[in-house]
């Protein structure tokens, strides 16, 4: 890990925190400005990192914020949910499920080729290509002057000289590689292998067994890091990582969900289990959120109570139930869509790569999707994608939403079709598969239940 590198990042998690940070920034620019040499600015940098994530919060800090699941259930709010959970015929199980992991490749695909574009040049392209608002996969099999002027290539270098191909439209024939995906996948295989009474640490085992270090990133790359020096959770998720609260976890979330139709406290509850191997605090309530609300949406399809669903398994009181709630109150008092937007990007500034990657600003724009898309599967992708910051992050949770509501048999054909029902991932023994046979997988968890 590169220490010096995020110390930035821990500095601005920790303020975040509601710790004191008075003289850390000059600490931090004494540090990279030194005269050093690389190792010893690395060992400097890793002792500054324990520094800050071990001062206290402050006692005017007004969010209450546990990372163990007895202190979050004890925080959690006063909610009323229906218990009851229905009884879903096989044909209409199956229908949902596969429409959820359909929905989920499909907002994935469509979101990748801009990740880390910004508003305004999403807005320009879109306009460009005429396809705004949002109709349609992206292209890169455009006049050339618009390719220039956005920088739009078809391939790109990452290590040493094989090119990478970008996965616009007009570039696949199949659902590729993706963490959004790998995750969902790997959660199936973690049910498959330990079944419904899974912990941590198993989670922690099968991500060194089935997933190779170089397809995680953040803080899954850090936990993975930390799993190998025998440092197990919840410390795989606590020691030197500057992204505790970042957005892997809740991109974890669905495949809970899915299997407990209903639950919401059990989704909630193995949420927990995964997320806390490599995150804590907002960055665990990202993901019990976003797995509570999928299983309400597995017999609701009210948009604002799954999403209270979701929030009556976080702390009534943290960061991220107060942004939540603020998109709910935005929709009441008539907010239209742009509205909300410019919102989220005033409170988050996406040209700072911890807001961009923060579960916060992410969940805000799933829930605004959710909110103001009707339940249309293409204009809740459209809205995800067109605010930005973690584009197929985003896309792919609200797809597997509305594709779970509504099912795969609902789902707009040409949202589906360039898949050709298949997926690649880098999840051992998953290499290439069909999105169907994940389904049905996924049903007969269910059912074995």
């Amino acid at each position: 890990m590169d220490h010096l590198r995020v110390l930035p990042i821990e500095y601005s998690q920790s303020k975040e925190e509601g710790k004191n940070m008075q003289g850390y920034q000059q600490r931090i620019d004494q540090i990279i400005q030194s005269d050093a040499s690389e190792l010893q600015k690395e060992e400097l940098a890793g002792n500054l990192l324990d520094q800050m994530y071990n001062l206290p919060i402050e006692e005017s800090f007004p969010y209450k914020e546990p990372s163990t699941l007895e202190e979050i259930k004890a925080l959690r709010p006063a909610f009323e949910y229906k218990k009851d959970y229905e009884n879903i015929s096989s044909d209409k199980l199956f229908d949902k499920i596969y429409g959820a992991w359909l929905g989920r490749c499909a907002g994935c695909l469509l979101g990748q080729p801009i990740e880390g574009w910004k508003l305004s040049q999403i807005k320009e392209l879109f306009k460009d290509t005429n396809n705004y608002p949002l109709t349609d996969y992206i292209s890169s099999d455009i006049k050339d002057s618009i390719k220039e002027k956005h920088g739009i290539a078809d391939q790109y270098y990452l290590f040493g000289n094989k090119p990478i191909t970008i996965n616009w439209i007009n570039n696949i024939n199949r659902m590729p590689e993706d963490d959004d995906i790998n995750y969902t996948i790997a959660s199936l295989n973690i049910i498959e292998t330990y079944g419904y009474d899974f912990n941590s640490d198993d989670v922690a085992e099968s991500w060194l067994l089935n997933i190779p270090l170089l397809h995680t990133y953040t803080a899954e790359r850090i936990a993975y890091r930390n799993l190998s020096l025998y440092k197990f959770p919840p410390l795989s998720a606590i020691y030197r990582n500057p992204y505790r609260e970042w957005i892997g976890a809740q991109i974890r979330g669905d495949f809970w969900g899915y299997i407990n139709s209903g639950n919401i406290e059990m989704a909630a509850e193995m949420a927990f289990r995964d997320a806390s191997v490599s995150h804590v605090k907002n960055g665990i309530y990202g993901e019990m959120f976003i797995s509570a609300l999928i299983a309400a949406a597995m017999t609701s399809d009210d948009i604002e109570y799954i999403i209270n669903c979701g929030l009556s398994q976080t702390p009534a009181n943290c960061r991220l139930a107060k942004h939540i709630n603020l998109v709910i109150t935005n929709k009441k008092s008539g907010w239209d869509e742009e509205q909300v937007i410019v919102h989220i990007h005033t409170l988050f500034d996406e040209k700072q790569i911890h807001h961009w990657c923060h579960t916060i600003p992410n969940a805000m724009i799933v829930c605004f999707a959710l909110l103001y898309g009707n339940k249309d599967f293409e204009k809740t992708l459209a809205l995800a994608i067109m605010s930005a910051f973690d584009t197929d992050c985003n896309a792919a949770t609200v797809g597997s939403i509305i594709g779970l509501i509504n099912g795969a048999s609902q789902i707009p054909q040409k949202w589906i079709a360039p898949l050709n029902d298949t997926v690649c991932s880098g999840v051992r023994g998953f290499e290439e598969v069909s999105i169907s046979s994940l389904a049905q997988r996924t049903v007969d968890v269910i059912l074995k239940k």
